[in-house]
């Protein structure tokens, strides 16, 4: 009772003063407030930063940060507009007939024998800091010959004591180029590559020749120093300038020039990651980059948080001074010809849930935010002529809306060496057909868009979306498996020819006519979180419209890409986000010497059809013309008939974005755009207090109420400690009356 009444009223000093500090509820600590920092969420870790390995789209968001490759896309115009990045201009294709003779740009493409592309960097470029340049005094490296005791009490990278750097060279680019045929790192585009780059596929056999041949020499951990094997395809010129020989001619290339697969990588990086005992403590390329970009990874504990920090040696480059049109109306030429990047650092936090993710950013803690769809309504508006805009509640918090059309599909597979649903005999083949077309008309993709997306996509009619050279619209662009052309519009055909077909499949009413048995399929799909079980109880829905069953199988994305890669799955749901703006970019993907299964290509279905891969070959390396969309539409014919997919749909993006966050215009083929953004951290801050402030007065209340109700008992208590006080002094005195009448 004293403690109480001692400290209650020093509670209630405490509780009022506390509010005038960092908000209660920030997940962030008190020293970053108004610091120069962007705060983003992400769902799923990052397996692969190592450049040639990486392909997923979240990957790139922080590989495209960190490494230059040659060329990007600059930020603001479109059509998407390749531009120098690393290097000093932008590359022009030389063309050779089989004799090494310059030919003229406009020759037939049937003479070229090969192209060279020469590319210059611009010197002074220099590398982040990092112990794998470290060297001491006599120039001798410090960290190339760690012993297990050196390693002792290093469990990350900045654990290292000393960091160094050094500038970039031509040869960091003809590095790169021959990983990608290393036979330890298996990169995702070797096969597409290796029938392109002159040399590349012998230097693959080249190099399991020398692993072998190390590893019955001196075992598996002696580095395979890729500056010992020369590739005929990638040479180099000068220290800033270097060529790479094409076969053939493929205008494609230009665009892979952007991609993180073509950065630079240090031979003395993976030197330094290749010794013993640091992959155990994660100290690799997948877990610790090595660039020249804006950005540096310092911090990856990818579950909970990955933070990036400007790169001290940045070389330096500039904001846009030109743009499209409406830009400058827009904000977005205010900063022309300013120093990038703007942000000091971004903090990723992991949010596996959409709606904490979606709390945190109506509260300030995220500078961006996507819509799910069970936030749409509160997000989003429609107005009378039909465009989104934000609600009133989102205007008041001063959020805004950018939207743009997707270059990209969502799809759902089918494994084509699966027995059921592929076939191994001509006879089951033609039955896995029927079947995967009979599956394309159940599952009702426009009621999915509806429902899923809040209508933020357009069903797909084949592999190619919208704004894709290849992409046809109207009656000539529907799939007429699974649609038909009624009053000026696709409908999609009804159930009945779905079950027609499955009977013809070998399965009517979902039964197997051999067995007698149900037929059961299983659909592999990455770990869901509760937000999205209704969609894969409507999947389910779909499938049952044909009486066939449909099992789930939930999984991480990592152990989700092993089993598309080892080809365990059956029915899978994925999606492919343009590399660059051509069809051949999404052609690619089902053409049969992509194949994941043996190949490692991005052929997910591991499909492959011999008139498709021929049109293919020829397809590929033509400009876009008439007769390139014939092939094209022939080729689309192809995919329809035989239902590898089933198409899905298009997606829309929608973002939302606070007051304080500017420079934004949405680019999906550009990644490397965070040195674009600039953030008011002042502005956020002040939003962040009066949204966060802390309703005191239910506790103030009900300590109130506390105190006046323990009020009595505590009265009660005091009069009986003054009562056995007065005891005590009078059994300590004596009483002298009591003591005469004894007497």
């Amino acid at each position: 009772m004293k403690a109480l009444s001692k400290y209650l009223p020093a509670s209630l000093v405490v509780l009022i003063c506390a509010c005038s500090g960092n908000s209660w509820n920030s997940p962030y600590p008190a020293d970053d407030t108004g610091k120069n920092i962007l705060y983003t969420p992400f769902a799923e870790r990052p397996k692969h930063l190592d450049p040639v390995q990486s392909y997923s789209s979240n990957e790139i968001l922080l590989t495209a940060q960190i490494y230059e490759p040659p060329l990007q896309y600059h930020y603001l115009k479109r059509p998407y507009t390749l531009i120098p990045s690393a290097a000093a201009e932008m590359p022009v294709a030389q063309y050779f007939d089989k004799n090494g003779k310059r030919l003229h740009d406009s020759v037939d493409a049937a003479q070229i024998a090969y192209t060279i592309y020469e590319i210059s960097i611009k010197p002074g470029i220099r590398y982040q800091p990092h112990p794998a340049f470290a060297r001491n005094e006599q120039g001798e490296f410090l960290y190339h010959n760690l012993t297990a005791e050196d390693l002792a009490n290093v469990y990350k990278l900045s654990d290292f004591r000393h960091m160094g750097s050094r500038e970039l060279t031509a040869e960091d680019y003809i590095f790169e180029i021959k990983r990608l045929a290393h036979p330890k790192l298996h990169s995702p585009i070797f096969g597409l590559m290796a029938d392109y780059i002159v040399g590349l596929k012998e230097y693959s056999m080249t190099l399991q020749t020398a692993v072998v041949a190390q590893f019955n020499g001196q075992g598996s951990d002696v580095y395979l120093d890729l500056n010992n094997y020369p590739l005929e395809g990638a040479e180099t010129v000068s220290r800033y300038t270097y060529r790479i020989k094409i076969k053939g001619k493929y205008p494609q290339f230009m665009y892979w020039l952007a991609m993180p697969f073509f950065a630079p990588i240090p031979w003395e990086a993976e030197r330094f990651y290749t010794q013993k005992g640091l992959a155990e403590k994660n100290i690799t390329f997948d877990w610790y980059p090595v660039g020249t970009g804006p950005y540096m990874l310092t911090e990856n504990d990818p579950n909970r948080m990955m933070i990036l920090e400007k790169n001290p040696n940045f070389h330096g480059e500039a904001y846009p001074s030109e743009g499209m049109p409406d830009d400058a109306e827009a904000g977005l030429l205010a900063d022309a010809g300013k120093p990038l990047p703007f942000i000091d650092k971004v903090i990723s936090s992991r949010d596996k849930e959409s709606i904490p993710r979606w709390n945190k950013f109506l509260q300030g803690y995220y500078d961006a935010s996507g819509i799910g769809s069970d936030s749409f309504d509160q997000a989003v508006q429609l107005t009378g002529q039909g465009e989104a805009t934000v609600t009133e509640a989102m205007k008041r918090q001063g959020i805004r809306l950018e939207t743009a059309v997707a270059t990209s599909t969502n799809y759902m597979g089918f494994n084509m060496l699966d027995p059921v649903v592929g076939g191994v005999t001509k006879q089951e083949r033609e039955s896995a057909r029927k079947l995967r077309q009979a599956i394309s008309i159940a599952v009702d993709y426009e009621e999915y868009v509806s429902i899923f997306a809040n209508g933020r996509g357009i069903p797909a009619q084949g592999p190619i979306p919208p704004g894709i050279a290849g992409h046809r619209e109207g009656e000539e662009g529907i799939n007429p498996v699974v649609y038909d052309w009624v009053n000026g519009r696709a409908r999609r055909k009804p159930i009945e020819a779905g079950r027609a077909l499955l009977a013809e499949a070998g399965y009517p009413n979902g039964m197997d006519a051999k067995t007698g048995t149900p037929l059961v399929l299983y659909f592999d799909v990455t770990a869901r979180g509760v937000d999205d079980k209704s969609s894969l109880d409507w999947m389910r829905k779909q499938f049952q419209k044909l009486n066939i069953q449909l099992v789930v199988r939930s999984t991480d994305y990592n152990r989700f890409q092993d089993k598309i890669r080892k080809g365990n799955a059956q029915i899978f749901e994925w999606g492919w986000n343009a590399d660059y703006p051509d069809p051949e970019n999404f052609l690619f993907l089902l053409h049969g010497p992509q194949q994941k299964v043996g190949n490692e290509g991005e052929n997910a279905a591991n499909y492959s059809n011999s008139e498709y891969n021929r049109l293919f070959e020829e397809m590929k390396n033509m400009e876009n013309s008439p007769e390139r969309q014939q092939i094209i539409d022939r080729m689309i014919d192809i995919l329809r008939h035989d239902a590898p997919w089933l198409w899905g749909y298009h997606p829309k993006d929608y973002g939302l974005y606070h007051a304080w966050y500017g420079n934004v215009k949405p680019n999906r083929l550009s990644h490397n755009n965070i040195k674009y953004f600039r953030v008011d951290a002042e502005l956020r801050d002040q939003k962040r207090r009066e949204w966060n402030e802390p309703v005191l007065w239910p506790i103030v209340l009900g300590l109130i109420v506390l105190a006046v109700g323990l009020t009595p008992a505590v009265v009660v208590y005091r009069r009986r400690e003054q009562r056995a006080g007065i005891r005590s002094r009078e059994s300590e005195t004596g009483n002298p009356g009591s003591r005469g009448d004894v007497a």
